[in-house]
């Protein structure tokens, strides 16, 4: 007898949760006996539509998680690091869509194609990684196989819905109102929390989240430290630089890698045409190449531009574009998921 599971999704009403009731709604590798969305007091109440069936939302609470197999959380931070630790005390097995867990040393933090192995290491907890981040090593982790990685230098073009609804709104009232000459205030880019706002409509920021110590913000910080951890590389060299542009969906990323053995394009090109997840979109006499546009509403990683360096004998250029919020986020949790129930791990 196939058995089947309780999900709740912690959430429920953000872009992520909405993207991840949808793909429950389509899962077809294992069977859903009951579903809860959680949520914060304030959109408690509410009802949203699963499989023709209208779910009242409840307040997110440690008892929410009574007999709950998987909790799917991306209601930020804070409600993880309050919440989680109850859901996997009431017996539910954790995954953690938030920046929360990440670096914990007792949380796998796992990307399927590359690192799935690692779940059978949890305790409870599992998380889901940057998005940003999970794009680029779904990318190089086949390439990474065969020649080895030594360095990698990342600079990407990010969209607003990486900030929430609240900033694809921004986007969207400010190019009407300088369309129209009309006055904006900027109130949430690039970071809401931070000092100053500045325009997002036709502009591009390069700061996503606030910045360290060491002048790089959070988001770099976390490209650089996650991409270790994930491919268990602590002598790996990455650096990053995050920059928010006026797209609604769809991080694009420039990456250049430095690897251990010599590499022929046309080789690199065959192994991510055959890479789990990855599609290639790579011509250059025909002018195709990824585009966030196209990239909108699917789950694979794109990659095309890819190209020799001009002066480092080993090193190698390409482009790279995926969805933030499914494969960036909801699908990445969702794969976690099957994963899990394929490697009896739940």
């Amino acid at each position: 007898m196939t058995k089947s599971y309780h999900i709740a999704v912690v959430g429920a009403t953000g872009a992520v949760g909405t993207q991840m009731i949808q793909l429950l709604e389509e899962a077809a590798t294992f069977k859903i006996k009951q579903v809860s969305f959680l949520s914060s007091a304030r959109s408690a109440g509410q009802t949203l539509s699963f499989k023709g069936e209208e779910i009242t939302i409840k307040e997110a609470t440690p008892e929410s998680f009574e007999g709950v197999d998987i909790a799917l959380f991306s209601a930020g931070g804070s409600v993880s690091k309050q919440l989680a630790q109850a859901a996997v005390d009431r017996g539910a097995i954790v995954i953690d869509n938030t920046s929360a867990f990440r670096m914990d040393e007792n949380v796998p933090l796992v990307v399927p194609e590359v690192n799935k192995s690692a779940l059978k290491r949890h305790q409870g907890i599992i998380a889901n990684p940057n998005c940003s981040t999970i794009q680029m090593v779904a990318a190089l982790e086949p390439i990474r196989k065969k020649w080895g990685l030594k360095r990698v230098i990342v600079s990407t073009y990010q969209a607003v819905s990486g900030s929430g609804v609240t900033a694809i709104r921004e986007l969207e009232e400010q190019s009407r109102a300088i369309l129209d000459k009309e006055l904006f205030t900027p109130e949430i880019m690039p970071v809401k929390g931070d000092k100053k706002h500045y325009q997002i409509a036709f502009n591009a920021l390069p700061q996503i989240d606030v910045f360290t110590e060491n002048d790089y913000t959070y988001e770099e910080m976390k490209m650089v430290n996650e991409t270790k951890k994930i491919m268990e590389d602590a002598s790996l060299q990455v650096a990053a630089t995050c920059v928010r542009i006026p797209v609604v969906s769809g991080h694009s990323e420039s990456v250049y890698i430095e690897v251990e053995k010599e590499i022929d394009v046309e080789q690199v090109r065959a192994t991510l045409k055959e890479a789990e997840g990855v599609v290639l979109e790579d011509n250059p006499a025909t002018q195709t190449y990824p585009q966030a546009a196209s990239a909108v509403g699917k789950k694979e990683v794109f990659v095309g531009r890819i190209r020799r360096d001009l002066d480092h004998p080993l090193g190698l250029h390409m482009w790279i574009v995926s969805d933030n919020l499914l494969k960036g986020a909801a699908w990445n949790s969702i794969q976690i998921a099957e994963s899990l129930i394929e490697l009896e791990l739940i």
